[in-house]
């Protein structure tokens, strides 16, 4: 779906043109042509390559998607994949941004996300004097919008996180936290894949052999560079603070565990004694002078309760029921 074919000239905006027209904006000096789409199609991409020239291999990786973070080099344009990660009812939803740059064009291809970048180009468009640095500001709009969106993904994972915290001495909840702990370990995993291979990436446009085109931007693409390593370093403490309550609510379980067998030890042990009294007074010997007593019945039972209540009452004291 074609969202906006636009022309840009020194920072300003042109006009929106169709896409037929775009091989001849592109040819005007100091002038690049921004196309959005969403979900294109193959007939889209077959469409936009021809009008761009874009390469054989970077339009092979946007019409399959599902690919890493990177980007990659070919000739004289450069092509961006990211990743757009936003939290819809509780799960995460990962979305992928492909962006084809190069002097003259800006190619940007969102797939399987609610996130638009209206907003972006209103920024663009906003900031002339910005514009004018072309279209590797342009890219770095983009990315910056996409890595903004993994903040409040953050946020809401550390909130997730510490409300779990809360609940992890709370008694019969172990089984429950364990497992929304995997869960938002998975989720904090999903955002790592994101973020980690981003880094490297974003690496190359604010140090060494900087593209020509990205010369003028490489302080733009370092503050990004700077928020990805903070989000990075974020995911890694919540990576440990998880692993760290998994430890946690298992010693838990084990700690119930023994609470219950001390009890089923201490009660076991006061019922041997009873079952030992019972055992000798119940063997059919013939020589037992309490058989011929009259209070033998009474003082057995009498004797079994009160050794039985002293352990009962010793058990108890320290702790074991």
């Amino acid at each position: 779906m074609l969202i906006n074919c636009v022309a840009y000239q020194e920072g300003k905006k042109l006009r929106d043109i169709p896409i037929e027209d775009i091989s001849e904006y592109i040819q005007i000096p100091d002038c690049f042509v921004w196309v959005a789409l969403k979900d294109a199609d193959h007939s889209e991409l077959q469409q936009m390559q021809q009008e761009f020239s874009l390469h054989d291999l970077a339009v092979e990786d946007a019409r399959s998607g599902h690919q890493r973070p990177k980007i990659e080099e070919y000739g004289d344009s450069l092509f961006t994949v990211m990743h757009s990660v936003e939290l819809l009812n509780g799960e995460l939803n990962v979305g992928e941004v492909d962006v084809f740059v190069a002097e003259n064009y800006v190619l940007s291809i969102r797939n399987r996300t609610q996130h638009h970048f209206l907003g972006v180009r209103a920024r663009c468009e906003r900031e002339p004097e910005h514009l004018k640095k072309g279209t590797a500001f342009v890219l770095y709009a983009l990315m910056d919008a996409v890595v903004d969106g993994y903040f409040p993904v953050m946020d809401a994972l550390e909130s997730e996180l510490e409300e779990i915290e809360e609940q992890i001495f709370t008694k019969g909840s172990q089984r429950i936290n364990v497992e929304r702990l995997y869960q938002l370990k998975r989720k904090v995993i999903v955002l790592k894949h994101a973020v980690a291979p981003l880094i490297e990436a974003v690496g190359k446009l604010d140090g060494g052999r900087v593209p020509p085109i990205f010369i003028n931007t490489k302080e733009y693409f370092r503050d990004v560079h700077d928020h990805l390593h903070r989000i990075n370093t974020s995911i890694d403490s919540i990576r440990d603070t998880i692993s760290t309550a998994i430890q946690v609510s298992l010693s838990m379980v084990s700690i119930d565990e023994n609470e219950v067998n001390k009890r089923l030890a201490a009660y076991a042990a006061i019922f041997a004694v009873a079952t030992a009294f019972v055992g000798i007074w119940g063997m059919n010997f013939q020589h037992m002078p309490e058989l011929e007593w009259k209070y033998g019945y009474p003082f057995a039972l009498t004797l079994v309760t009160t050794i039985c209540g002293y352990l009962y009452y010793r058990f108890k004291k320290t702790g074991w029921l």
